[in-house]
């Protein structure tokens, strides 16, 4: 069974709203390509190696979190950006991108895959961030030493997070924002929240840390930002009947 692009498009604005948000880049079809659509892959960025998985694997779409065409970077269509778009044409392949509506979807969101994955309860939008959903805070049941909250997210995201423990108490509260989220542990301190978790750190990040007494970790920008993707591809294949591949392209960062 196929679906026309144009509907699938239709699909993915109803499923993830990107009017509700301003973004640094165009939410939705960034590059058209064949009508009809059979097979869709889903990753995170819309990198030449998952351009070159999809071509192997005959995909007529892909779906990613980071796409093209963002603000502020070059409008010139050269070299990488060159390349990765021209295999795209070529291969007549659709390329859909959602980026912040993708973080704070209340189901299939970055945010709230990387809760479910850690078992955090009383999910819920820190409140005084907007758009809601793009800092979520929760509570871990009974508290969570420093260190064992270290090593929960080193054995779910195979990655060993930095971590930043200015004090020794047991952690019942977090907050988290995947991917570049640091610039808001201050907000998450201020209330009153006893860990932080994102994917990046900056030198500032630490002194608030520090200063301001919460836990920090920063997990990394792929690792915390690969479930979201991979949500939508299990969504799509569980509420239509293309055929879907989730590819993780591995990033250290």
């Amino acid at each position: 069974m196929s679906m026309n692009n144009l509907d699938l498009l239709d699909y993915f604005n109803t499923l993830l709203m990107p009017e509700k948000v301003k973004d640094f880049c165009p939410n939705g079809l960034q590059i058209e390509g064949k009508s009809d659509i059979s097979k869709v892959i889903c990753g995170v960025t819309a990198s030449q190696a998952l351009i070159d998985r999809a071509i192997e694997l005959d995909a007529d779409a892909i779906f990613v979190h980071h796409g093209f065409f963002w603000k502020g970077e070059a409008a010139n269509i050269c070299g990488m950006k060159k390349k990765r778009i021209a295999a795209l044409l070529k291969h007549d392949i659709n390329l859909y991108a959602y980026h912040l509506p993708l973080d704070v979807h209340q189901v299939l969101g970055n945010n709230a895959q990387l809760g479910k994955l850690l078992n955090i309860e009383d999910i819920r939008p820190l409140n005084v961030v907007s758009p809601e959903g793009i800092v979520m805070q929760g509570t871990i049941n009974g508290g969570i030493s420093g260190a064992d909250l270290k090593a929960k997210l080193n054995a779910r995201l195979n990655r060993e997070p930095l971590h930043e423990c200015p004090n020794s108490e047991l952690i019942h509260t977090l907050a988290w924002c995947t991917g570049g989220g640091q610039g808001y542990i201050e907000i998450a301190a201020q209330q009153g929240i006893d860990a932080f978790i994102t994917g990046e750190v900056s030198e500032q990040t630490i002194h608030t840390s520090r200063e301001m007494n919460i836990h920090f970790y920063a997990a990394g920008h792929h690792a915390t930002e690969r479930y979201g993707a991979k949500a939508v591809a299990e969504h799509l294949r569980s509420k239509t009947a293309l055929e879907v591949v989730f590819v993780d392209i591995p990033n250290p960062a």
